[in-house]
């Protein structure tokens, strides 16, 4: 139960402070914290608040977004990125997830997208390192490669990860985007020591409307957790496992029974 992280997503309309103390009486280690809320409570008091409960930050979403062409919007991208850095380093964050980006309005141009991606991991890398905090690149679900991310396979995000020092560059084993693919099991194994964040959540069909809400508690769904936890810790792994949900169902439920419902899920099904 230690390793066990609530993603603040999961609890979306608790506040920071409430989110933290619901950790606390849950017997929970760490927390999975958003920008969002972290700027609202401000980064300092943020910092404290969860310090002062006992709790490890497991990760902070998100960076990313950067495939844009324009220059000027390409620089804005490199700025709100370094912002974004300096945060996690200062709530004592191991990583930053990293949603690279969909593809610009109106283009088509898919290779294009990714080579501005890989561009802008150039420039931002050494400067997290620097800082103690690694950029952990998420690869989403396909139906996501248009607005939202053009990195979707493990394979692909080890790729781009393997060009960076294993210190700057991770990546992220999402259960959720991954289940599907027949070489995630694999690939896991050859990320090794690159893996920078585990999140868990279940896959439920039909999908909702808005396919971003589309994330179950685990148990729901379609996957099949152990064999990635089991995976997972066979390559190394020995931070935090995080449940992030984006579920309009969810969000309406009073935190602590989500809690409650995580923790039941987490050891009956993923550990």
């Amino acid at each position: 139960m230690e390793r066990l992280s609530l993603n603040q997503m999961t609890t979306k309309h608790w506040s920071l402070a409430e989110a933290v103390d619901g950790c606390v009486r849950a017997g929970l280690g760490s927390i999975g914290l958003w920008r969002e809320p972290v700027a609202e409570t401000g980064l300092a008091a943020a910092a404290k608040l969860v310090a002062d409960a006992g709790l490890r930050v497991s990760s902070l979403c998100r960076g990313g977004f950067l495939t844009a062409e324009e220059p000027g919007a390409r620089a804005e991208a490199l700025a709100d990125n370094r912002r974004a850095i300096d945060e996690a380093a200062a709530l004592g964050a191991p990583c930053l997830v990293m949603v690279v980006g969909g593809l610009p309005a109106g283009s088509k141009d898919l290779p294009g997208a990714r080579a501005r991606v890989l561009d802008a991991l150039g420039e931002l890398a050494p400067y997290a390192g620097e800082r103690g905090v690694r950029l952990a690149l998420e690869p989403l679900h396909p139906m996501y490669c248009a607005d939202r991310a053009v990195l979707s396979t493990l394979r692909q995000a080890l790729d781009w990860a393997e060009r960076f020092p294993a210190g700057q560059v991770g990546v992220v084993v999402d259960t959720f985007h991954l289940w599907w693919d027949p070489e995630a099991i694999g690939q896991i194994a050859r990320a090794g020591d690159r893996i920078a964040s585990y999140q868990v959540c279940d896959f439920l069909t039909p999908l909702p409307a808005d396919v971003l809400l589309g994330r179950g508690m685990m148990g729901e769904g379609h996957v099949d957790f152990r064999p990635f936890t089991e995976a997972v810790l066979a390559a190394g792994y020995t931070g935090d496992i995080e449940v992030e949900l984006f579920n309009a169902e969810v969000w309406a439920t009073p935190g602590d029974e989500v809690l409650a419902t995580m923790k039941q899920r987490y050891l009956e099904l993923v550990v």
